[in-house]
């Protein structure tokens, strides 16, 4: 077993995950001056080896709580606690850190890297963190057969169809095998059968290492195979 593999597997085995999210408000400032209250109070909880589906209409939010989750923008108000870290606290350094090791993104548009293979866009994040270099290559491969692309390793972007690309952005998201999963719309650009087939590996995942996913979709059957579904109306959330 790979050092990497170890550090990963012993992580993974002592820490709990749990998403607490109090109170969070989040408003912009429109072109003509207004101010728009998209997210208006959003709490909920949600524990390890649990995925939460967050469903609502274009245009109620669902990106912008993924990005306040994830760190990417700062709230207005509330917390956003993850296995007791505030990460609405978090700055500079340390906010970069805690999302290089503790979130994984997936998006609906891949942003994969075109001059590199398969294996060496899902190892991105391993270098990015710096992991044993000599890991590298054996941990991206390991993810992206768990994804269905053993015999893709070494192709270039290029040369993978619109469903493959989306299982290596999805590799490179689970590869530091992070606490927390927000998954924007994954199965957005694909059709039916392959998208039922990635958010299924993406379920089956958070379940087997004990993670959380949150996922927005507008996706009924990827919704149905979540956990818990959360409406998000009015800038707020409720089950469903």
């Amino acid at each position: 077993m790979s050092s990497l593999q170890t550090e990963i597997e012993v992580e993974a085995e002592h820490s709990v995950a749990d998403l607490n999210v109090v109170d969070l408000r989040k408003s912009f400032v429109a072109p003509n001056g207004d101010r728009l209250e998209v997210l208006r109070g959003v709490t909920f909880e949600a524990h390890e080896g649990e995925s939460v589906a967050i469903v609502g209409a274009s245009g109620s939010g669902k990106s912008t709580l993924l990005h306040l989750l994830g760190g990417l923008e700062a709230p207005d108000h509330g917390i956003v606690s993850l296995s007791g870290t505030d990460v609405s606290g978090l700055k500079g350094n340390d906010l970069s850190s805690f999302r290089q090791s503790k979130i994984g993104f997936v998006f609906q548009f891949h942003y994969l890297i075109g001059d590199l293979t398969a294996a060496e866009n899902v190892s991105l994040p391993l270098r990015i963190a710096r992991f044993p270099q000599a890991s590298f290559s054996t941990q991206a491969k390991a993810l992206l057969n768990e994804v269905g692309l053993g015999g893709r390793h070494d192709y270039p972007i290029s040369h993978l169809s619109g469903g493959e690309q989306q299982r290596v952005a999805l590799a490179r998201a689970l590869v530091t095998n992070p606490p927390l999963l927000l998954a924007d719309e994954p199965t957005g650009n694909l059709d039916t059968s392959i998208g039922d087939e990635i958010g299924q590996i993406l379920v089956k995942f958070v379940r087997n290492r004990s993670r959380i996913a949150i996922i927005a979709t507008h996706n009924e059957s990827l919704a149905g195979i979540c956990d818990r579904v959360l409406l998000l109306e009015d800038g707020r959330v409720r089950a469903v």
